[in-house]
C-alpha cells in the first residue's frame, strides 16, 4: 500500500513537472518586428548609464572628457589673443551648467509642465562640474561668459539664484526665452542670441550645450562641444 503511494506521489510530481515544462518553453514562438528598442528596457540602460563611473561608456567621465576638451581649447585660445579682442563663451544651462537629474528620475524621463516648474523654482539644480570648471577657467582669463537658455522669461530670477547657489558668478549675460514668434526652433532663437554677442564686438571662441540645437545655426562658434545627453531631446 505504501509503495503504491509513494509511485502514485511520483507519478503526480513527474506530471506537475512537465506540465511547467510546457508552459515555459513553447514549441514555437512568433515574435513581430518592434520599430524601437523596449522603453522599459532604455530607461534601465539610462539609469546605469547615468550611474555608472567606468572610465569610458558612463555619462560623468563622458561629461569629463568633453569639458577637458573645451577647456584645452580655451587655454590655447587665451595664450593667442590678438589685442582688443573680446573672447566669449557661450553656455547652455539644462543639462549643461546645471543637472536636472532628480526632477528626471522623478518623472521617468517624462516632461510634465508643472513639475518642471516647481522644479525649477525650488533652485536645487547642481552644477555640470566639468562645465563649472570651464566656467572658472574662462573667468580667470576674463573671458566673457554668455548664457543662453530655453526657460522662460518668467524663470529669470528663480534660474539666476540657482546659478549663483551652483557656483556661477559674475556672468556677462544671460538670455531666457520669452514671447517668439509662431514656429520658431530652438536652434533659430539660440543662433540669433548668439548674433547679439558677435554684433556688440565678441568672438564666440566656445559654445557648449547638450543638444544639436544648442549649436547649429550661424553664426558659430571657434569651437562647439556638444556634452552627452540621451535622457532627452529638444529639436
Amino acid at each position: 500500500m505504501k509503495r503504491t503511494q509513494r509511485l502514485l506521489s511520483l507519478s503526480s510530481l513527474l506530471l506537475f513537472s512537465l506540465s511547467l515544462m510546457a508552459q515555459s518553453v513553447p514549441g514555437r514562438l512568433a515574435v513581430t518586428q518592434e520599430p524601437t528598442p523596449n522603453l522599459g528596457q532604455l530607461k534601465t540602460r539610462l539609469i546605469a548609464y547615468h550611474d555608472c563611473l567606468r572610465p569610458r561608456g558612463c555619462y560623468v567621465p563622458d561629461l569629463n572628457r568633453q569639458s577637458d576638451l573645451a577647456i584645452a581649447y580655451l587655454q590655447r585660445r587665451v595664450a593667442r589673443v590678438k589685442p582688443g579682442e573680446k573672447l566669449a563663451l557661450v553656455l547652455d544651462i539644462d543639462e549643461t551648467a546645471l543637472s536636472n537629474w532628480d526632477e528626471e528620475a522623478q518623472d521617468d524621463f517624462g516632461y510634465i509642465a508643472n513639475d518642471w516648474n516647481v522644479w525649477v523654482e525650488k533652485k536645487q539644480a547642481a552644477p555640470i562640474a566639468g562645465t563649472l570648471r570651464l566656467y572658472n577657467e574662462a573667468q580667470k582669463h576674463n573671458v566673457a561668459v554668455f548664457f543662453i537658455t530655453g526657460r522662460s522669461a518668467a524663470q529669470t530670477s528663480a534660474t539666476m539664484e540657482n546659478l549663483n547657489a551652483a557656483g556661477y558668478h559674475d556672468w556677462t549675460g544671460l538670455a531666457m526665452r520669452g514671447p517668439h514668434p509662431s514656429g520658431q526652433t530652438t536652434a533659430e532663437y539660440k543662433s540669433g542670441e548668439r548674433r547679439k554677442i558677435v554684433e556688440a564686438g565678441y568672438r564666440i571662441v566656445l559654445n557648449v550645450g547638450d543638444q544639436m540645437s544648442d549649436l547649429t545655426g550661424s553664426p558659430h562658434a571657434e569651437l562647439s562641444v556638444k556634452l552627452p545627453n540621451p535622457f532627452y531631446y529638444i529639436p
